[in-house]
């Protein structure tokens, strides 16, 4: 259970993020004994979270970093991440970002579109050296979530569709700098029915039989990430269910001996041990609703304005009370999406309370902006000395 010291918190400026870094181990412990027990291979997605605390910690379990910016790849080398354990993905890859990680020598480019694989190649050959690549393939698989995290069917930005894939691999195999050496997949984010990953291991087993036949000799399958995670019951399910999860592939995925198996975790690793901290500045009286006026806004958590997302919203202030409301919970930005919560029955509210927005550690603090000129939130960790 995430204990929220309040007592400490007048001496820190607010909104914060406050990170349970026992919870963040124990999900870790978990995780990485699971992927040491079957030799699968884990890569932390930075960009649920990029804060070097998180990353260093992450790190010392022995993870991998799946990067999608050149940043997050300077990122997760400057957090000491081994430069084979780290991928790079992304649709747009400049020059500059393509020379840095072949420079810092990582293991592989999780390449998405044949124009991205020329270019790789021509760097490449400049600098005469030799990249490694993995396809990233859109398997035609619907994840079933929100349609701004869907990334795995044909006609998307990301990767490369099944139509177009022979003539990708076909090029590929004649690139003297590149060794087309995997597969990448990622169907899509906060997926909690996993039905949709039996589907994709079926959909690998046969593009894994294809492209033997065009003679690519395939020694990485990284299936991507995308297990979701509880936003309505933190505390009584902190850490997914990841056993079910793994077992999929365990079971459905047919693999060579020689073929590594590699995972990119990220929500399902942090999301559950960061919390938003944010205080009450006004409690305003409606015609019909009662609006809690808080410091944090979306600038500091924007899920809820860019995805509809909602967290589970606490007053930790007052978390004992018998007497209670009901509250919009909104930020004090200009924007009238700037809602964290809309009729949320909470414990009575006052002006000072402290509210914690759970389930905040994966795409809060790393989305975190300076619109309306506004400060970005800082962070806590669980054992600070406040």
């Amino acid at each position: 259970m995430t204990v929220f010291p309040i007592e400490q918190f007048s001496n820190i400026e607010t909104p914060f993020y406050y990170y349970d870094l026992n919870l963040l181990k124990r999900t870790l412990g978990i995780i990485s004994k699971i992927a040491s027990d079957n030799g699968f291979h884990l890569h932390y997605a930075v960009k649920a979270n990029a804060n070097p605390r998180i990353l260093e910690t992450i790190k010392d379990f022995g993870l991998g970093a799946d990067c999608v910016s050149g940043g997050e790849v300077k990122a997760a080398v400057e957090a000491g991440f081994a430069a084979d354990k780290i991928m790079f993905a992304g649709v747009g890859k400049t020059d500059k970002e393509i020379e840095y990680a072949l420079d810092a020598n990582i293991r592989c480019f999780n390449v998405e579109s044949l124009p991205e694989l020329l270019n790789i190649d021509e760097i490449a050959r400049r600098k005469k050296m030799m990249a490694r690549v993995a396809v990233r393939i859109n398997p035609n698989v619907d994840a079933h979530t929100h349609h701004y995290i869907t990334t795995g069917l044909n006609e998307n930005k990301f990767g490369i569709s099944l139509e177009q894939l022979d003539d990708f691999v076909k090029t590929a195999l004649t690139l003297e700098n590149i060794d087309l050496c995997g597969v990448h997949f990622h169907i899509g984010s906060q997926i909690q029915d996993l039905t949709p990953f039996v589907t994709l291991c079926s959909n690998i087993n046969e593009i894994l039989r294809h492209l033997e036949s065009l003679g690519a000799l395939i020694s990485i399958v990284d299936v991507g990430g995308g297990l979701g995670i509880d936003y309505e019951q933190p505390e009584e399910n902190p850490i997914p269910d990841f056993e079910t999860y793994f077992n999929i592939f365990k079971k459905h995925l047919i693999l060579k001996p020689d073929q590594e198996l590699h995972f990119e975790p990220g929500r399902s690793i942090v999301g559950q041990c960061g919390s938003l901290i944010t205080k009450v500045l006004y409690v305003k009286e409606g015609v019909e609703k009662k609006f809690a006026i808080v410091d944090g806004g979306m600038t500091d958590l924007i899920r809820p304005a860019l995805y509809q997302a909602h967290h589970k919203i606490e007053n930790i202030s007052n978390s004992e009370s018998q007497i209670d409301d009901v509250y919009d919970v909104v930020g004090p930005i200009c924007e009238s999406s700037d809602t964290f919560g809309t009729d949320e029955r909470l414990p009575l509210i006052s002006r000072g309370d402290y509210l914690a927005l759970r389930s905040a550690g994966a795409y809060g603090e790393v989305m975190a902006s300076g619109y309306n000129c506004r400060k970005l939130p800082g962070s806590v960790f669980s054992d600070d000395h406040l």
